[in-house]
């Protein structure tokens, strides 16, 4: 197929496609379904070799949140049957820290609802910031506590949170469909502010939300103009006592097809197979590792996910390798760039990484080739030296999959997948043992 061999092509020189190039990604069909995958993962293999990033979170403040964003069981006005509990103590999430990182996680994700912190929720977290590095020195820290206030970043990065994870979830022009109490331009705010800071941004996505194929493509466009060194790829978990609770729109070929199309936007950037994994990809979870370089370990926010030993079991059977916190996640321009600029940025182990002053592209003579990155195991591509370049413009042109809308689930088969949502019920704050 002559689209898949372009998009390679450029991917390999770290070159974002057209938007009518990655609609037309999303607008294959089932049968090519496997082609997709086989060509984006030439571009990952080519960045990030055969390693997966193992992350795993731990929410310190579960629930009760005044934001309405439609997809969450923390709402105002949930109905879920899930956890609330406030801070937990350091100790506390440290020792669920301790769970993941002993499962092989290399970050820990730092999470708790709310509008965003006031300056004593910072103290709180720095504390068990503070807390997990005095256990585990080499583990990185992402905080993720919702919109950022002056000088909240500078704090965090102080305190030793090495990344902010803040997604756009939705295109700006289906926003206000989904949350009324913030807009589109806060989120992106908070994502430059951390980026100023000298955190690593971390942003990324939720698709199955009732969003077309234009809307997809126009936020993972405006992820790579932000240009975060992450980007979680969530499926919308519909949870019961949420307004999208009814929402089953993907199918496990949809999905494939939405982390190709990401893969190939951003193709030299940590793309996290993130929420819902489970139970939109079901058996076809290890071909989503031919997408994405990075996956959660264990349980969500109030969700509960696959086993940790299930992940590490699947990952092994793939023949995937997970990646050890002496390696450097990110490609060498991505990484050693922003370690010469002082801004901390990427997915890291120590103090540097990211892309030079976030957001620009690294000069000409600091990009190596994508053989420069590999890990024994992976294959490098054999290409010249990539630059990534803005996305190109362009109008939405392309048809959506045969089939009627992409990747709708058969109105009989939405009743009997309600089931698969299990509600969070172990890990920080109960009697029950973490899952990782």
């Amino acid at each position: 197929m002559d689209l898949l061999n372009t998009l390679v092509d450029k991917g390999l020189r770290g070159e974002s496609p057209t938007r009518e190039e990655a609609l037309a990604v999303l607008a294959t069909s089932d049968d090519e379904v496997l082609d997709v995958v086989a060509a984006a993962g030439k571009v990952r293999r080519a960045w990030f070799g055969r390693r997966v990033k193992l992350n795993y979170l731990v929410n310190l403040k579960s629930g009760l949140c005044p934001e309405d964003c439609s997809y969450c069981s923390q709402r105002l006005g949930s109905t879920s049957g899930i956890l609330k509990y406030t801070w937990l103590k350091p100790e506390q999430a440290a020792a669920a820290a301790g769970a993941g990182v002993a499962g092989g996680a290399k970050r820990v994700c730092l999470v708790a609802s709310g509008r965003g912190p006031t300056d004593r929720d910072v103290d709180r977290v720095s504390q068990t910031i503070a807390a997990i590095k005095e256990q585990h020195q080499d583990v990185e820290i992402c905080a993720c506590l919702g919109l950022l206030s002056d000088g909240q970043a500078e704090r965090l990065r102080q305190a030793g949170a090495n990344a902010y994870n803040h997604n756009l979830n939705t295109s700006e022009a289906t926003y206000g469909d989904i949350t009324t109490t913030h807009t589109y331009a806060d989120r992106v705010s908070t994502v430059q502010r951390a980026q100023a800071a000298g955190m690593s941004a971390c942003s990324g996505l939720i698709a199955g939300m009732g969003e077309s194929d234009e809307d997809l493509v126009d936020v993972v466009f405006s992820l790579r103009e932000l240009d975060p060194d992450s980007v979680p790829v969530n499926f919308l978990i519909p949870i019961e006592g949420t307004p999208l609770a009814g929402d089953w729109n993907l199918t496990p070929q949809r999905c494939l097809r939405i982390l190709a199309m990401v893969r190939f936007v951003c193709p030299d950037v940590e793309v996290r197979l993130a929420g819902g994994r489970e139970i939109h990809l079901r058996t076809l979870q290890p071909l989503a590792l031919h997408l994405a370089n990075s996956i959660f370990l264990g349980d969500y926010l109030t969700t509960e996910g696959q086993a940790g030993k299930d992940d590490l079991a699947m990952i092994a059977d793939a023949g995937f390798e997970v990646e050890d916190t002496d390696t450097t996640t990110l490609p060498a321009h991505r990484a050693d760039v922003g370690a010469a600029a002082g801004t901390g940025c990427g997915g890291h182990g120590g103090e540097g990484g990211g892309r030079g002053p976030c957001g620009e592209a690294a000069p000409a003579d600091a990009v190596p080739a994508p053989a420069a990155v590999g890990t024994p195991g992976g294959t490098p591509a054999e290409v010249g030296t990539p630059r990534p370049t803005p996305a190109e413009g362009g109008t939405p042109g392309a048809t959506p999959a045969e089939g009627g809308t992409p990747g709708r689930v058969p109105a009989a088969a939405e009743a009997s997948r309600a089931d698969l949502v299990a509600v969070r019920r172990r890990g920080a704050g109960t009697d029950l043992p973490p899952n990782a």
